[in-house]
């Protein structure tokens, strides 16, 4: 694909995404979470160019770097975002004011990251900011869904004393 078709995937894929999670969301542990990260890494691995060929160790460290601040974003992300469960057993989450931080300071650190790249003259494509986005959104998915299952009833569990009484489950605060 040529350089403005990557970066309007990856805006549109970010758009997307980031719009979809500042509305109250139903968490699903059934669903495929790890899908989109999946679909976005095989795009980024299967185009040339991700690794700049004139500074191999180089592009490789700073390839590590954008996949670790895309690693650390997700777990930010997730960890600032709202889950509770419902009475009925169904378990929401909504990013929160604290996600828009998060946000904030991965988008700040990749663009320095680019600035350095640039620095030090080496080429690092958008393939690289496509894998950060993969391992942020993996990140994310997959810290909310073991959040939610420690949220829902265990179906295995004996019953209990209160049972069948509808207690108020508040939501969770961060």
């Amino acid at each position: 694909m040529s350089g403005l078709a990557d970066a309007s995937l990856i805006v549109l894929v970010a758009v997307v995404v980031t719009a979809r999670q500042f509305r109250v969301h139903r968490i699903d542990c059934e669903r495929r979470w790890w899908l989109l990260p999946a679909i976005l890494v095989v795009l980024a691995l299967r185009e040339p160019g991700l690794l700049d060929g004139r500074h191999h160790t180089a592009s490789e460290l700073l390839l590590g770097a954008e996949l670790f601040i895309g690693l650390a974003t997700g777990a930010g992300w997730a960890w600032t975002t709202r889950v509770w469960a419902e009475p009925d057993g169904t378990v929401w989450s909504r990013s929160s004011s604290a996600s828009v931080a998060v946000w904030a300071v991965g988008i700040g650190l990749r663009a320095g990251l680019f600035a350095l790249c640039a620095a030090v003259g080496v080429h690092q494509d958008s393939f690289a900011l496509l894998l950060g986005l993969a391992g942020a959104l993996l990140v994310r998915a997959g810290i909310l869904a073991r959040r939610a299952q420690t949220l829902r009833p265990d179906a295995t569990s004996t019953g209990a004393y209160g049972d069948g009484t509808a207690w108020s489950v508040g939501r969770e605060r961060v």
